[in-house]
């Protein structure tokens, strides 16, 4: 058991979280939730040992393993794929190799009575004892196994890790931290970089075969099904709930609702209390009530309400222009990068106000198809927008692409036009912009608070084609709400490539599908879609 006791933690005189207590059970799946800003993160990096508490601390039993997957971070370059994941059983190996050469030693001394002989018999005792005692393992076999798993194809193993993106090496470092079989995984939003299907993979691993597990994630299908304990952290404290992600949301609106209650009879006890003082002060008969009453409101322990859940503050899209009946025409379109080819003779019709998903492994073609329906790129074949098509398109690179030289303020200032522009304070609340911080510079946010800002900015285009190319990213789940509801609402067509199931659900109705050089059309939504791909991936294994 890992116990996380009496931890504190203080910046310039704000205490981010304190006194904070809690264990971690064999076998326990928690979701560590709460807003942006929270602490979230800096909790993980505590027990992880990676930051110290201002007060507190963490204990584990001597033996035991704690992994940690940052959000941000690169491997080495001085590897092959292979090599690099390998290094999870560096342990094992070290161990091999140091009785390997003991062994070696001791065949070639002949002075078998001496000290030195006697203390390397020793020291190969010692060192087989720890070995044997581990488990046997094909770690070749173990570590092809977790790559494959992770989206990586055989031919990419004995590739070099520097050409691969962040994305890529993040995903070398979660499967080294996998194949450690640590007590403690530590989890800061995995699902970043994963696609759909080595999502479910991972999904299916923590599951089955890891041991306890604290995941950050905004991904809200992932959660629910890997987790069975939900520590949310808020106001700094910790509520622990003893259940999923979506059984803790109703928990916690109970909770919230009784806080209110609470609040709101102490409110009005203590404004009549204190208009019973301000009538009978002077008042000689009553001086004992009086006093008696001055005391009761100075003990009086107040009675706090949680952050309030604003996510039914609703956003709209401005009124998108008619377009032509069909916004967009691919036939038999066709793209390669010299020998490598990522896909043959695609053909896709998209309606007038239709919502479409574009789901795939990772480097399948989703993006180079918005960069032809974009006319970025060079290609084969038709792609053709219709009559009167205006494009507004969200790249995951977008947040980089703002001026940083502006506050957030001045960033939607610029573009803001009618009505809007006496709500810009408001719509940046939405966002959770408030205060000083709409005075802030692009420059000092954080990925996830850009991100935000140049989504704020698309909301304000009046557009009839919205192409959204993973917008979900480092965005947490109540904004994520807010953007699906105004999505469901804009009335143009919607061209949507992510990852997050619980974001396309209820939003796609059909599903455009890229992989093995092909992009191939689902007529139904991505629940129907996943279900069909588990039946078809269970007749291609029986087929094998």
């Amino acid at each position: 058991m890992i116990s996380v006791d009496n931890i504190a933690v203080i910046h310039g005189g704000h205490a981010l979280f304190s006194d904070v207590s809690f264990s971690i059970n064999p076998n326990d799946k928690i979701a560590l939730m709460g807003k942006n800003g929270a602490g979230k993160s800096t909790m993980l990096k505590i027990i992880a040992g990676a930051t110290k508490p201002s007060k507190g601390g963490v204990s584990a039993p001597k033996d035991a393993v704690i992994a940690y997957l940052p959000q941000h971070l690169l491997t080495a370059d001085d590897a092959t794929v292979f090599e690099e994941t390998a290094k999870a059983f560096a342990s094992y190996l070290n161990l091999k190799e140091e009785i390997d050469r003991l062994n070696e030693e001791l065949t070639v001394r002949t002075d078998y009575d001496s000290e030195e002989y006697y203390k390397i018999i020793e020291r190969v005792s010692e060192v087989s004892e720890k070995f044997y005692s581990i488990e046997e393992v094909n770690y070749e076999e173990e570590v092809e196994k977790v790559l494959l798993g992770l989206g990586f194809e055989r031919n990419d193993f004995q590739r070099p890790t520097s050409e691969f993106s962040g994305g890529w090496r993040m995903r070398i470092e979660l499967a080294k931290i996998l194949l450690q079989k640590p007590d403690l995984i530590l989890l800061d939003e995995p699902t970043n970089h994963l696609d759909i299907e080595s999502i479910q993979w991972l999904e299916e691993f923590l599951t089955e075969k890891a041991k306890a597990v604290v995941v950050i994630s905004h991904d809200r299908a992932f959660v629910d099904n890997i987790t069975n304990r939900t520590i949310e952290v808020t106001m700094g404290r910790i509520y622990d709930y003893k259940a999923k992600y979506s059984h803790y949301l109703e928990l916690r609106k109970e909770r919230r609702e009784q806080q209110q209650k609470q609040y709101d009879e102490q409110q009005k006890f203590i404004a009549e209390t204190t208009q019973f003082i301000e009538r009978f002060k002077g008042t000689y008969s009553k001086t004992l009530q009086v006093q008696s009453r001055v005391k009761m409101l100075e003990k009086l322990e107040l009675v706090e309400v949680d952050e309030v859940d604003t996510s039914a503050l609703r956003l709209r899209f401005p009124p998108s222009p008619r377009s032509g009946k069909y916004p967009v025409i691919v036939e038999d379109l066709s793209k390669s990068y010299g020998d490598h080819v990522v896909f043959k003779n695609a053909s896709m019709t998209i309606e007038r106000g239709q919502k479409v998903a574009f789901v795939g492994k990772n480097g399948e073609g989703k993006s180079t198809m918005i960069k032809a329906i974009m006319g970025e790129i060079d290609f084969d074949g038709k792609c053709e927008l219709g009559h009167n098509a205006q494009i507004g398109y969200f790249a995951q690179n977008q947040a980089s692409l703002l001026d940083e030289s502006l506050t957030i303020f001045e960033t939607i200032d610029q573009i803001a036009v009618g009505e809007i522009r006496s709500k810009i304070k408001d719509l940046l609340g939405a966002f959770m912009f408030s205060g000083d911080d709409i005075n802030k510079k692009v420059k000092v946010l954080s990925g996830g608070e850009k991100t935000r800002l140049a989504m704020i900015k698309l909301l304000l285009e009046p557009v009839n084609l919205l192409i959204l190319d993973e917008p979900t990213n480092h965005l947490d789940m109540r904004t994520k709400d807010i953007i699906k509801d105004a999505l469901k609402d804009f009335d143009g067509t919607l061209i949507l490539v992510s990852h997050d199931r619980d974001f396309l659900d209820g939003l796609a109705t059909k599903v455009f599908e890229f992989g093995n050089k092909r992009v191939k059309e689902h007529f139904e939504d991505i629940n129907g879609f996943l279900r069909n791909k588990k039946l078809e991936n269970l007749r291609e294994v029986e087929r094998k």
